[in-house]
């Protein structure tokens, strides 16, 4: 450390740290490996890939929240912040009115199908090769994009404390910390982790913007505010490089689908449900606590401009806030909260990825196999993922330049026609399974040219239109190609699919059933507040 220059501000970002807080950093991380253990003895794979579908509604919800502060989120929000303000909250506030949306329609029939993958609701309704495409795409998607970015702004933190060690070897550190326990116990162990993890987080960055509001940032929102700042504004003009307002209403909500509605880490958790009704206030209890983003981490993002004016990289941010503005000990605390809420996301990707490798190919391969060889074989996928995820996290920073810029081009032409899938499966019967495929690789292979071409000739087939407006473009054009081939084809056969389908008879039985709850036990009346929350906030940063 004694050779970094002193005028650096990575070497101011050390002075604020001392063995007190690496003493409780490595204590904290000793603890949670050791909690995990506890719950490392899965032998069937109903309880290592879904916890024996037991859980409540506040696990499943604050495990959610804790595995959906990703790497894009945490550090990646923060840092957009400081750069554009306010307006990255967008992402989150939007997929709450789609956790709504997700509640009330998909949900029940991923419960109630009893299915261990999103692509495996894909064959229920269509056929096994929409199922392979979509289990193939997820475990790209969720080894290079969410768990290799969830390491790498691990080891991003980490080498705040120690700077000489390459980020590889923190990023080795970080994979065997979660394998300890992620590993041997499955989603039982990482989703009581996230539990605990979830609760420090939040109360950690309550006491960060706390401190933040008292060094002078909220004065400086204050006055943001009173001067009617574009940095405070939700709904930006259709020219503005971060969040469009036309960009914020037509392509958030297919995104935030994919996030909440479709991704394997975060609707697993959902699949452990004991019940339906669980579930859907699990997801429900996500969407508040989203909510609360804005003032424990785009809101500090924000002040940081003022506190910490000129920061290089975006990615500092938070962490910057945190070793700047916190006394020692509360240092070691949060910077441990920090890197447990990215090694959370990192342990539930494992296991979504394990889960859809085994339950979605080796089953198929292999029908033979019993819970014990199922269970080996997850661990063994988790296993090659760590591996890879550690030689490919240090490549995010050097390609991309920040996390946020690397999640959001490589999601924005993936998840559309996924999406598109879902939603023309559950409330299009005539949509079949020639069509579905068709679509879900038309989409793909425009997304691909565009990457190819982009990458070849450093512009996009849409020009310098913002990619939040070509999310709904390719979401079109799947959705055009299944319409147009499931038309052209046979029909399906509706009994085959009816399970799968949504009807206005299935709302009608919901009404009837909730009517017979207490007000406060009614998922609807949640769900109605939650909106309620999200347009409010909509309103007062408009």
């Amino acid at each position: 450390m004694s050779s970094l220059p002193l005028n650096t501000p990575l070497a101011l970002l050390i002075q604020g740290i001392n063995t007190w807080d690496i003493i409780v950093i490595f204590l904290y991380f000793i603890g949670i490996v050791l909690l995990g253990l506890r719950y490392s003895k899965s032998k069937d794979t109903q309880s290592y890939f879904l916890a024996g579908r037991s859980m409540t509604w506040p696990v499943i919800g604050l495990s959610m929240f804790a595995a959906s502060i990703s790497s894009s989120t945490l550090i990646g929000q923060a840092g957009d912040s400081y750069s554009t303000g306010i307006a990255v909250f967008n992402y989150n506030l939007w997929s709450v009115m789609v956790m709504v949306f997700f509640a009330w329609f998909f949900l029940p029939f991923y419960i109630k199908l009893g299915i261990y993958t999103m692509p495996e609701f894909l064959e229920r309704r269509f056929s096994a090769a929409s199922r392979y495409y979509f289990s193939a795409i997820t475990i790209v998607v969720n080894t290079f994009l969410d768990a290799a970015g969830a390491l790498y702004a691990a080891a991003l933190v980490m080498k705040l404390i120690f700077p000489e060690v390459d980020l590889i070897w923190l990023a080795a550190a970080f994979a065997v910390v979660v394998a300890a326990y992620t590993i041997p116990g499955g989603l039982s162990a990482a989703i009581r982790i996230d539990l605990i993890q979830g609760i420090i987080l939040i109360a950690g960055s309550i006491i960060l913007t706390y401190m933040a509001v008292a060094q002078g940032g909220g004065d400086y929102i204050k006055n943001l505010l009173l001067e009617g700042d574009i940095l405070m504004k939700l709904v930006r003009p259709l020219d503005d490089n971060s969040v469009p307002w036309l960009g914020m209403i037509v392509g958030i909500p297919i995104l935030g689908f994919f996030f909440w509605g479709n991704n394997q880490q975060l609707v697993q958790r959902c699949l452990t449900a004991k019940s339906v009704d669980e579930g859907r206030k699990g997801v429900l209890l996500v969407g508040f606590l989203t909510l609360t983003t804005l003032f424990f981490i785009i809101m500090p993002g924000l002040m940081a401009k003022e506190l910490f004016p000129g920061l290089e990289r975006p990615d500092m941010v938070y962490p910057t806030l945190v070793i700047e503005l916190l006394p020692n000990v509360l240092i070691g605390l949060l910077i441990s909260a920090l890197v447990a809420a990215l090694t959370s996301s990192l342990s539930g990707q494992l296991n979504s990825i394990a889960t859809l490798f085994t339950m979605d190919f080796y089953v198929r391969f292999r029908p033979q196999a019993k819970n014990p060889e199922l269970v080996q074989i997850g661990r063994v996928v988790s296993v090659i993922v760590l591996l890879i995820t550690v030689l490919w996290a240090p490549q995010i920073g050097k390609q991309f330049g920040s996390l946020l810029k690397y999640y959001q081009e490589m999601l924005s032409m993936m998840a559309p026609p996924i999406v598109s899938a879902f939603v023309l499966g559950v409330f299009v019967r005539r949509t079949n399974a020639t069509g579905a495929f068709c679509g879900l690789i038309g989409g793909i292979l425009l997304g691909g040219s565009n990457l190819a071409y982009k990458l070849y000739s450093g512009n996009s087939f849409f020009g310098d239109m913002h990619f939040l407006l070509t999310v709904p473009i390719y979401f079109a054009w799947s959705a055009l190609v299944m319409t147009v081939v499931s038309l052209l084809t046979k029909k399906p056969d509706y009994e085959k699919i009816k399970e799968c389908i949504w009807t206005l008879d299935t709302l009608k039985k919901e009404f009837a059933e909730q009517r017979k709850q207490p007000l406060l036990k009614s998922f609807m009346f949640w769900s109605i507040l939650l909106l309620v929350g999200c347009f409010v906030q909509l309103i007062i940063y408009w």
